[in-house]
């Protein structure tokens, strides 16, 4: 009997341990609280003795650099600029001449208002050119006004024509050609208009809307005061790049001492002038005609 006592004391100790593992596995772990949350931009309480202060927000806010700003070169030159296509209207021509600033309207033959654009420049004091119209490359495709000069003239005609420009605008002190990259590589066809020119005791500008144009060594070899046009300052009829190209003409001016520069009288052209010219006048620009610039 004690032995079946023992026995039965053993069992019921082993019956108990497993209950209460069992149930120890049952219940649900404990979990942990989280930590308290911080509060990083959490305002301050408002009150007389203490100011509200916003903290900055966490990470770096990258700001974008400031433009450097360039200072405009300043100092001396002199600079002629030259309104092609001029003729077709009085309202751009006045809105120039309003600039305040001297010009040389290169007109047109045979234009509109040709007749009342140079008298009123004339009467403001700006200086008057007549644009002759010379055959361009790819012509007739390209178009070139009806009074044009043509290689296909013979001299007579091209005499009487270039005539007939200079007694329509009686204003005109010299010339420059209007298109003409086909026109002014002829030496031949360019002495016949130089031999007028001279004639009339009147100048020419070479446009140079060639990079072969013999137009000013043909004004040279025959006597007639000549000069080059360095700079077209509207290729593209937007203000920005007209900007550019102005400082461009000022700072060959800078550099040669001057520079002549040719444009139209485009409204993106003459918004830019208007407040370009006087700019560069401050910063040391003089501004003349182009008769002023010719030898």
């Amino acid at each position: 009997m004690p032995l079946i006592g023992m026995a039965l004391v053993v069992i019921a100790v082993i019956a108990a341990v497993v209950f209460l593992d069992r149930t120890h596995r049952r219940q649900p772990a404990v979990q942990q609280a989280p930590p308290p949350a911080v509060e990083r931009h959490k305002l301050p309480p408002r009150g007389p003795d203490r100011p509200v202060v916003h903290e900055d927000y966490t990470g770096v806010i990258h700001h974008p650099a400031e433009p450097q700003r360039t200072q405009r070169p300043t100092g001396p030159g002199t600079l002629a600029v030259v309104i092609d296509d001029m003729g077709k209207g009085l309202p751009e021509a006045r809105a120039l001449m309003d600039i305040g600033i001297p010009l040389t309207f290169a007109i047109i033959p045979g234009l509109p208002k040709v007749r009342r654009v140079a008298e009123e420049a004339r009467q403001r004091g700006i200086e008057v050119m007549v644009h002759l119209p010379m055959e361009p490359k790819g012509y007739p495709e390209r178009r070139l006004e009806a009074n044009g000069l043509l290689l296909s003239l013979g001299d007579d005609e091209i005499v009487g024509r270039v005539n007939g420009y200079l007694n329509e605008i009686p204003q005109a002190v010299g010339a420059n050609n209007h298109m003409g990259s086909e026109f002014t590589e002829n030496r031949q066809k360019m002495a016949v208009v130089m031999g007028v020119l001279k004639e009339r005791g009147l100048f020419f500008v070479d446009s140079k809307t060639s990079p072969v144009s013999v137009g000013d060594a043909v004004a040279r070899e025959m006597g007639v005061r000549t000069a080059v046009r360095n700079v077209f300052l509207d290729n593209i009829q937007e203000p920005g790049y007209i900007a550019k190209q102005l400082r461009q003409a000022a700072s060959i001016a800078r550099k040669r001492g001057s520079a002549i520069a040719i444009c139209h009288p485009h409204p993106a052209t003459i918004q830019t002038l208007a407040a370009e010219l006087p700019r560069l006048r401050d910063e040391g620009i003089t501004f003349v005609s182009v008769s002023r610039l010719v030898r």
